[in-house]
């Protein structure tokens, strides 16, 4: 059955109820006939970020497996990499519904979902049943009754329940649909939570004796001027990576399109532009010191390429998943194959 097919039947479903069909099945069926069908002809493209070392460049995007359920089948799909979340302190029902919208037209969503996951306690519990031996990030983010004062709390707290069980993790702070969230960006809020969160990361070191990674995921509508504070930033803190980028607020693009004036962040083929201009600017800021991983837009190997070309060290996919299948993988791991990377001071090997 051709994956265009697939998608057929799943477009005549509500997006949030394909997206659920879609990860029961994953849930249930068994790796080994993904794998010899979508991985088996990936070419292994190892390459070492972060102090990890990842079978190829490409990875799932943070948002698809929020309780991290479906883990053995992304990696049977021929992921590098997967990235699980956004998970929070509590479970937490996220925005009510309709809060996922197609935009077919332009190889577009838009979701307002609110991070809502079972919490973090059970996300564990998962990564503890799926005993995964790649490269597994999780991503965590704050309840949305947490005042963003307060902020600090839960990402302490997240990061210490999913430490032990991580490859890197990612900090959330760019997601449109949690009130106030996008002000941990900017001035002392942002400086406040890089020092808090690095002085845990070294007292985890140690109690663990191992060092996992962070990284800060940005949102692509910060100006010419915060992406330089924003950078710097994450140079002063010793922060392990930068995710570039999450979704974006603007419709350019699309303002004609049925559903594009939904509430939410925007992802898909329009964000590529913006996203992949991030990718550049923060490479030209951060000069090699700390690696980026490029997230938005990508529905091609060539759009994998661009990233890479932008400065990126790692590419994720989430939107483009949905709307190409799992063929994108391969295609963007060829694309990538032999590509001159971005080599970050002890990162890239």
């Amino acid at each position: 059955m051709s994956y265009l097919f697939l998608r057929t039947l799943l477009f005549q479903l509500d997006p949030e109820t394909a997206h659920d069909w879609t990860c029961n099945f994953l849930r249930i069926i068994p790796s080994f006939p993904l794998k010899a069908v979508f991985s088996a002809g990936i070419p292994f493209t190892p390459l070492q970020v972060m102090g990890l070392h990842f079978p190829n460049p490409v990875g799932l995007a943070a948002g698809l497996d929020k309780n991290g359920e479906c883990i053995k089948a992304w990696d049977a799909l021929g992921f590098g990499f997967i990235e699980i979340g956004t998970v929070t302190p509590r479970p937490q029902p996220g925005n009510p519904g309709p809060r996922m919208f197609r935009l077919p037209e332009a190889h577009a969503l838009i979701n307002r979902m609110g991070f809502n996951n079972q919490g973090v306690d059970y996300l564990v519990a998962q990564v503890q049943r799926a005993r995964f031996k790649g490269v597994l990030g999780i991503n965590i983010g704050k309840n949305a009754d947490t005042p963003v004062e307060r902020a600090a709390d839960d990402y302490l707290l997240g990061l210490r329940k999913v430490y032990p069980w991580a490859s890197y993790v990612t900090v959330n702070i760019s997601s449109p649909n949690t009130p106030g969230l996008r002000n941990l960006q900017y001035g002392e809020a942002l400086d406040q939570l890089l020092a808090a969160l690095k002085k845990e990361q070294r007292q985890l070191a140690d109690s663990y004796g191992r060092y996992v990674p962070l990284a800060i995921k940005i949102a692509p509508d910060l100006t010419d001027t915060e992406l330089v504070t924003v950078g710097q930033a994450l140079l002063r803190y010793g922060i392990d990576a930068v995710i570039a980028t999450n979704t974006t607020f603007s419709r350019a693009g699309v303002e004609h399109l049925p559903h594009a004036r939904e509430a939410g962040g925007l992802s898909g083929a329009p964000l590529m532009v913006r996203s992949t201009e991030v990718v550049r600017q923060l490479a030209s800021v951060l000069g090699g010191e700390l690696p980026i991983i490029a997230a938005g837009g990508i529905l091609s190997g060539a759009d994998a390429a661009a990233k890479v070309a932008a400065g990126a060290s790692l590419v994720q996919i989430y939107s483009g998943l949905i709307y190409r299948g799992p063929a994108l993988i391969k295609e963007a791991v060829v694309a990538l194959r032999g590509k001159d990377f971005l080599p970050p001071r002890g990162g890239l090997g």
